[in-house]
């Protein structure tokens, strides 16, 4: 499709020579703003939906296990897609580099379109098994299909990223989810109210408000790649499936997905737990976990950053600086979790406050984030380890550890706590604690044995 760049190039490869603590810095704090936009864009949400009532908030937190399964898929081929792009660009095969970007596009797509037609079908089973009825199954409905009627936008900015990822390029998706979250102040409102020849679309309103900033997302991010030169010489046949090179991106991709999808299962056990308690635990849940998504940041930060370094310095042999890298995430991101773990302990029921003004969704919502200010370090330390194994192109662990995690152990620790022991809601929070402090130190028992494996370093050509 295009010419081989020599691999000599990789000497003016900055992901390739620059200082590793810098490059951690460089590439995670573009994409830790872009995340807390994107966070803070779910806040809108949060908070416009919380205007509407506190059903409404609890349709959101009951279709949010459903669309995270878009979100899995997406993220899940970029991840994939990183990894692959980011090997052989570091390996100095230019083409490879600009196959699996084009390829990538093509097969999240195609996944897209395959989860919006599939989606709406399943979502009315799955909503009644978690209780919903009347109308409160019918908002949950009319919310949930319109976001899934956008899954190809999702998706296609997420296999957008996977190009400027491996090339070193994190600010561009932050710009993005920075614009985004600025458009959405203005989409939210004026899509849920009316005005300017938009009709009140009460609910349903904020999805399509989220869908329209994913369509100007599409259009700038290709922008931005099509700058990378992994575009370069484009002609629309090389969109068409190309055997290996799929199996290779699902090969890689599917168990980043796979992984994913276990936290939406995980999502969907913690809710059919909650559900027994009422509307209120599953409102509760619904912002707490939105706060604990910002609590994560910093890492979700390091998680992209190490990734890009470890597929690109593994792609050239650079055995030395992939394990160099590892650790400087590690010790940055459990560092930077202590401060933010005191913060969300002692100020719990004020952030909470700033969602909701019901005392018993408070209440709840307090109680979980004083366990999971205990968590955030072991989420820290497993999703760098995941991630540097993404970018080791050793992906199956994930598979595993999701398993473990989010259904294997949640089934029977949450029917013990919060059944069996008699601790309530109370009985989930800890047993998420255990489950995930459980999985960290799994993972680091796995990575080491992984890293001992590795290659000699082999220098670069």
């Amino acid at each position: 499709m295009m010419n081989d760049a020599p691999a000599a190039n990789n000497h003016n490869n900055h992901l390739l020579t620059d200082p590793v603590p810098r490059l951690l810095l460089r590439l995670s704090v573009p994409v830790g703003i872009g995340f807390f936009f994107n966070t803070m864009f779910n806040v809108v949400d949060t908070f416009y939906g919380g205007l509407v009532s506190t059903q409404a908030l609890a349709v959101m937190s009951l279709a949010f296990p459903t669309f995270f399964v878009v979100i899995a898929v997406g993220a899940g081929i970029s991840t994939g897609a990183t990894a692959l792009i980011g090997h052989a660009l570091g390996g100095g095969a230019q083409a490879d580099a600009c196959r699996f970007s084009v390829q990538s596009i093509s097969f999240g797509l195609l996944h897209g379109l395959l989860l919006s037609l599939a989606g709406p079908l399943l979502t009315p089973f799955l909503f009644r098994w978690f209780g919903a009825e009347g109308e409160y199954l019918s908002q949950a409905l009319s919310y949930i299909n319109v976001l899934l009627a956008g899954a190809v936008f999702f998706i296609f900015n997420q296999v957008l990223n996977a190009s400027l990822n491996a090339s070193g390029d994190t600010k561009s998706f932050r710009n993005f989810l920075v614009t985004g979250f600025f458009l959405n102040l203005v989409y939210d409102p004026w899509f849920l109210f009316g005005g300017f020849g938009v009709p009140p679309l009460g609910l349903p309103g904020i999805a399509w408000a989220t869908v329209a900033v994913q369509v100007c997302g599409n259009i700038y991010l290709l922008t931005r790649v099509r700058r990378t030169g992994l575009l370069a010489g484009f002609q629309p046949s090389h969109l068409l499936p190309r055997r290996q090179t799929y199996i290779d991106l699902a090969r890689q991709g599917f168990p980043a997905s796979l992984n994913m999808l276990t936290v939406a299962i995980g999502i969907f056990v913690i809710t059919w737990f909650l559900g027994r308690f009422g509307k209120d635990a599953v409102a509760a849940y619904g912002i707490a976990a939105r706060l604990e998504q910002m609590a994560l940041l910093p890492v979700m930060g390091l998680n992209i950053a190490t990734l890009a370094l470890v597929a690109q310095n593994s792609g050239a042999g650079m055995t030395g600086r992939v394990r160099e890298t590892i650790k400087g995430a590690l010790v940055r991101g459990v560092c930077a979790m202590v401060g933010v773990a005191c913060i969300f302990f002692f100020f719990a029921d004020r952030l909470v406050q700033l969602f909701t003004h019901d005392p018993r969704v408070i209440a709840v919502g307090t109680s979980y984030l004083h366990v999971a200010a205990f968590v955030f370090c072991a989420y820290v330390i497993l999703y760098i380890n995941v991630f540097a194994l993404q970018g080791l192109k050793r992906p199956q662990f994930a598979i595993l550890i999701g398993l473990y995690r989010q259904f294997l152990l949640p089934l029977p620790v949450f029917y013990l706590f919060s059944r069996y022991f008699g601790w309530g809601v109370k009985g989930i929070w800890w047993g998420i604690f255990l489950i995930t402090w459980s999985a960290a130190l799994i993972s680091i028992v796995y990575i080491r044995r992984v890293m001992r494996e590795l290659p000699e370093e082999k220098g670069r050509a």
